[in-house]
């Protein structure tokens, strides 16, 4: 028993040391929470992790902190069709169910730098969670120049610490909007969202780390309504690298 405990000693000195010399060779790669909410105007327990998402985003905007709410199509069917649902978000969700391990999907979820997930209204474990995710460095740094021409987008990219089979998911976001619900389960209330993602492209880096992506914007697109996030993710495990607002 003594010398099993003084191999765990060793090992976890080994891998504290790691962490310290990965930490202080990596000064420009601070740690990042990437907040990614996924909710439903058709869902009643959505409304209070909105509101809490949008509370994060303002106290923390300053921060290496980024909230992206997506909505989810699955709760159309329930009475009430959200403007926002989108069906590539819903499989964006059950691409996270494969990674993690957890079945079945649920709202309101926040995944947090696509590893950990929390219940989106829990306000105490979510923020556990971004503190415990800022103080780890990212892997990879996101550059992002963009270059508005009427409603298209051009954003310049270049990035650095990927890993081999990783993209660069470019979130077009609105920062705020209202919405009369008239059925379902949230029927005659109006709802405020917050960091609503309106479009996701994303770009192979397995070849080319820096280029150009051209996004076609929605059409009430303005710069401060909107806002464009970054961010790099590891598609063999979920996990996000790196993140960036542009």
């Amino acid at each position: 028993m003594k010398k099993i405990k003084i191999i765990s000693a060793f090992v976890m000195l080994f891998f504290l040391t790691g962490n310290i010399i990965f930490a202080q060779s990596n000064p420009d790669k601070k740690g990042f929470a990437l907040l990614e909410l996924y909710t439903s105007e058709g869902c009643s327990s959505c409304p209070p992790a909105d509101e809490l998402s949008g509370r994060i985003q303002n106290e923390l905007k300053d921060k290496n902190v980024y909230v992206l709410a997506y909505h989810v199509d699955y709760w159309d069917k329930q009475g009430w069709k959200d403007i926002f649902s989108n069906a590539d978000y819903t499989k964006r969700q059950y691409d996270y169910a494969k990674f993690m391990g957890k079945d079945p999907i649920y709202t309101p979820q926040v995944i947090i730098n696509g590893k950990i997930d929390y219940v989106g209204s829990q306000e105490t474990s979510l923020r556990n969670g971004i503190k415990s995710a800022l103080v780890k460095p990212a892997f990879a740094n996101v550059s992002l120049e963009t270059n508005q021409t009427d409603n298209n987008l051009s954003v310049n990219y270049n990035v650095e610490g990927t890993s081999k089979n990783s993209r660069l998911f470019i979130a077009v976001i609105q920062k705020e909007a209202k919405s009369n619900v008239k059925r379902g389960e949230n029927a005659n209330r109006v709802l405020t969202h917050y960091q609503i993602v309106r479009q996701l492209q994303s770009v192979d880096l397995y070849k080319v780390k820096k280029g150009t992506a051209n996004i076609h914007l929605p059409k009430n697109f303005n710069t401060q309504d909107f806002e464009i996030i970054g961010f790099v993710q590891d598609m063999n495990s979920g996990a996000i690298l790196g993140a960036k607002r542009g």
